[in-house]
């Protein structure tokens, strides 16, 4: 096993760990972005979501990326890497932002933001094609196998993850009406030291 391998396991061990921790929903995916794009020596990385109409994506969560790009709005599927989210979903990649603007939605944005080069790998829920996540970085980079290979596996890693703050979203509002319910009760019984209203 190469130095790359080695570096690789290791980092996918850590997005593991993190994502199996007791931390929110939001701190787990916060952390799994921020390390895809350390791991790859990126400016960036982001989680974008399909909307229901599966037209367009929206920027989920995100690390080392302004909030002027990510607040441009929903990237259109059609203007943006479309091979990704279509179909089966391929792994798609700009090797330059500036010799391929009409791949990007909002070229100029990313111009802007010191982009060149973007990675986009699908994030995939039981079969079924949920977003992508990206990697930008600010020089023009080739994106070797094992790159890619890390990125797609860190996704699928995402894809849990989502499916779990999912999970943790709905055991919150479970809980919260429960115990909203319980005290309803309580104090219907008399509050919460049982006396009764005369």
């Amino acid at each position: 096993m190469g130095e790359t391998d080695r570096y690789y396991y290791q980092k996918l061990y850590e997005v593991a760990a993190a994502i199996s921790s007791a931390g929110t929903p939001d701190k787990v995916l916060g952390s799994l972005v921020e390390n895809v794009a350390k791991a790859l020596k990126a400016k960036g990385c982001s989680i974008m979501l399909l909307t229901p109409d599966r037209k367009s994506l929206i920027h989920s969560v995100s690390y080392g990326l302004s909030n002027e790009f990510i607040e441009r709005g929903p990237r259109s599927v059609e203007k943006s890497l479309p091979e990704t989210v279509v179909g089966k979903g391929r792994v798609a990649v700009v090797q330059d932002v500036n010799a391929e603007p009409s791949r990007v939605h909002y070229p100029d944005a990313a111009k802007k933001e010191g982009i060149i080069s973007i990675l986009a790998v699908p994030i995939t829920l039981r079969d079924d094609i949920i977003g992508e996540m990206r990697i930008y970085t600010s020089e023009a980079r080739h994106f070797s196998d094992k790159d890619i290979y890390f990125a797609g596996a860190v996704a699928n890693l995402g894809a849990i993850a989502l499916e779990n703050a999912r999970l943790y979203e709905s055991a919150q509002k479970a809980y919260e009406a429960l115990s909203g319910d319980f005290m309803s009760f309580r104090w219907t019984r008399g509050g919460p030291t049982g006396y009764r209203r005369p």
